[in-house]
């Protein structure tokens, strides 16, 4: 009884202050991408629009306070209901809430409520990347441990007893229990939560379809692996661009030539040039690794840090030239989207062949 007491109380110590959630990770990436199309889908139609507003006389109801009302609504369907239905529910309504709410962040910093405050995109640019580099801080401060892999798996098969399961999310919570099964988890905890993963009613899997067929509509050409080395060596070259150009710009104090055939402008010391110089820092600083390491190893991480390379580029850096360059930034957007699309694809496609199910016959 002594030897078992003590080896219940070291699993508790090594147990940490938090118990994280394996899929977690996805959320709030999918929150901050959420958030992010807000704004640029808020801008664009204020632009075309005229920047109309709701209300009239001396109301105005400025968007930020629906952002509040759909932040809060998101909040209330986290406390108050289960399943993973409508998790995504609030994941999407509080993406869109954040968004709205961020996008007016220049009239709570500024005396004159100035909507179009130059720092705006700056500070968009600080509160996203706190929330994904704390994210990614919180999955790869350590390894998933046993216990809280068995843990995740532990609240899909809550959702199944809740809802059912989808046959894409059974299968994740198999992975995860197979993992926390490998990781010296008790095998009574473990079986016990087999069983209800494997007893869970089955449930509509709507949602995994459409991203099924969403990836279907990507033509066979883009679907090759080999377009995994075009655009992490793409985001590297783009990285080093960049690095070099903003440097040079502080550098200088800000460079102009200008004749028939070519124009040079480099900017000087600014906030939007410190930000770009740090994305780019922070692009090279994932894809350059995962480029090298890619063709020497089959494990995930490449491409998982090739995924974060074009996610920082493709969306950080967008809040800056969003408000430095109009418009003109969807184009760079819309390259950073279409990498971003193959690199999620083929991580998908990898992730789906790196850990066998093993699920007992019921």
């Amino acid at each position: 009884m002594g030897v078992t007491a003590a080896s219940k109380n070291n699993r508790r110590a090594r147990r940490g202050p938090i118990t994280r959630n394996a899929v977690g990770p996805a959320s709030a990436e999918a929150f901050v991408i959420i958030a992010i199309t807000t704004i640029l889908l808020t801008r664009l139609y204020l632009k075309l629009t005229g920047y109309p507003q709701i209300g009239g006389g001396q109301l105005h109801i400025a968007h930020a306070l629906w952002g509040g009302a759909l932040m809060m609504l998101a909040l209330l369907i986290g406390w108050l209901t289960l399943g993973f239905g409508t998790r995504v529910v609030a994941v999407i309504t509080g993406g869109v809430g954040f968004g709205l709410f961020l996008d007016e962040v220049g009239k709570f910093v500024t005396k004159d409520n100035d909507y179009f405050y130059g720092p705006a995109a700056e500070i968009m640019y600080v509160l996203v990347c706190l929330i994904l580099v704390g994210a990614r801080l919180v999955r790869a401060i350590r390894p998933l441990s046993a216990h809280e892999c068995l843990a995740s798996a532990a609240s899909i098969a809550a959702d199944g007893i809740a809802r059912g399961l989808a046959d894409h999310r059974r299968e994740i919570g198999l992975r995860l229990v197979e993992q926390a099964r490998a990781g010296g988890a008790p095998s009574a905890d473990v079986e016990h939560v087999h069983s209800l993963l494997l007893s869970a009613g089955h449930a509509s899997d709507r949602l995994h379809r459409l991203q099924k067929w969403a990836a279907r509509l990507i033509p066979n050409v883009f679907r090759s692996p080999k377009w995994v080395p075009w655009v992490g060596w793409l985001l590297v070259a783009g990285a080093v661009f960049g690095l070099f150009f903003h440097t040079l710009g502080i550098a200088l104090g800000g460079y102009f030539f200008e004749d028939k055939d070519i124009k040079v402008h480099l900017d000087g010391k600014s906030p939007a040039t410190i930000i770009l110089l740090i994305a780019a820092g922070l692009t090279l600083a994932m894809a350059l690794p995962a480029m090298i390491a890619l063709p020497r190893t089959n494990k995930l991480w490449p491409l998982r840090f090739l995924r974060s390379a074009a996610l920082t580029f493709t969306f950080l850096s967008a809040l800056v030239h969003f408000a430095t360059e109009g418009f003109a930034a969807l184009i760079t957007l819309s390259i950073g989207l279409f990498g971003l699309a193959i690199l999620s694809y083929q991580l998908d496609v990898a992730a789906g062949k790196a850990i066998p199910v093993t699920a007992a016959k019921t």
